[in-house]
């Protein structure tokens, strides 16, 4: 397994073109990642599309991303349950 830091670069580096994605066509992700607050924005928070909690500095993630982020220990949202809509508790 990648140690926590490099999947986090990875994972960073993987929304960054999420914005470029949807303007493409691409359809509606089911999951968001939430970013920290500065100019660097790390992955924090892993949310289901449309739970305010994720605020403004969120991006669009695969079930994929999700899913590796979950198992990588990011924070799952306790209001909207990520985690528990992919069945991994």
């Amino acid at each position: 397994m990648a140690p926590f830091g490099l999947l986090l670069g990875r994972l960073a580096g993987e929304v960054a073109v999420g914005p470029q994605a949807r303007q493409r066509g691409q359809p509606a992700a089911d999951w968001i990642v939430q970013l920290s607050v500065g100019s660097e924005g790390h992955p924090v928070a892993v949310h289901v599309s449309g739970c305010g909690r994720a605020g403004r500095r969120a991006r669009p993630i695969s079930r994929d991303q999700t899913m590796r982020a979950l198992a990588s220990m990011m924070e799952a949202c306790v209001l909207c349950r990520p985690d528990t809509d992919l069945g991994v508790l």
